[in-house]
């Protein structure tokens, strides 16, 4: 079942902007996996294959620097003790949740936790579809085969960090339709139990654009990936079964993410035009 948690904390220290790239986040999170169960945290930290979760960058609550669908991916300037932050972390496999569970039910508030050299007090943690916070939700991989459409031809995805997608030897920054399609569809796949077909992305095409590239630099690498707003619509003689199970994919979007370095808060996507 997918999970996609919302961790409210608060720091009670300054947080500098050196430790909140992905690579901090990623290690703040096998820290936590590590408290309830070592043995699977060694083993996600070795794994080299694609991971059962994602991460956000860390989000000040409150903050006017990113406007719109984007997230905040990079902080140039300290984040004061005492500011309310959130963090997104989507699980998309069962075992990974009850494992946690046991860190949600004994969530001691005052044990600090470590983002670098700032300490970090979890206040709360959120499960459940909020009015005030859209990333927070969960479903099953049933609910959601059987929830989605299988007349709806449009799909608005929004890009809310920088997304790039694999190809060959190299990093590609645009969200053609095999590229976006086939990550969902390769994700969902290994994780569902519910096959989908490998030709779904020969009925999808683009049909608006509002993306741009952003660069993202450390002292390791660089990556460049697109943010904004993709338009695609199901055309041709799409079955019913097709255009449902295409909208599976990008219903299942906001948990999977899409593209390179999704554990570490790149490829947060997720679809708009759910009415």
């Amino acid at each position: 079942m997918p999970h996609s948690l919302i961790i409210n904390l608060v720091p009670t220290s300054p947080i500098y902007p050196q430790f909140v790239s992905g690579r901090h986040l990623h290690a703040l999170f096998l820290t936590l996996l590590n408290s309830v169960n070592p043995e699977l945290a060694t083993s996600l930290h070795e794994q080299k294959t694609e991971k059962a979760f994602t991460l956000s960058p860390l989000q000040v609550i409150h903050s006017s620097q990113k406007s719109g669908h984007l997230l905040q991916w990079q902080h140039n300037k300290p984040i004061p003790k005492g500011t309310p932050c959130w963090w997104r972390v989507s699980l998309l496999d069962d075992g990974l949740f009850n494992n946690l569970m046991q860190l949600w039910l004994n969530l001691n508030p005052e044990q600090p936790w470590h983002l670098g050299s700032a300490n970090l007090q979890i206040t709360r943690i959120l499960g459940t579809p909020q009015i005030t916070q859209p990333w927070a939700n969960f479903c099953s991989y049933a609910e959601l085969y059987e929830k989605a459409s299988d007349s709806k031809r449009k799909i608005e995805i929004a890009f809310c960090t920088p997304t790039a997608f694999r190809q060959g030897q190299y990093d590609s920054c645009l969200p053609t339709r095999e590229s976006l399609f086939n990550s969902l569809l390769h994700r969902w796949n290994k994780y569902s139990q519910i096959p989908l077909a490998e030709s779904l992305t020969e009925y999808v095409f683009p049909t608006y654009v509002n993306i741009q590239s952003e660069i993202i630099t450390d002292k390791r690498s660089k990556f460049i990936g697109c943010v904004g707003e993709m338009g695609y619509s199901i055309l041709g003689d799409a079955s019913p079964q097709v255009i449902k199970d295409i909208n599976v994919l990008a219903d299942f979007a906001l948990y999977s993410g899409a593209g390179r370095k999704t554990p570490m808060g790149m490829g947060m996507i997720r679809r708009l035009n759910l009415s």
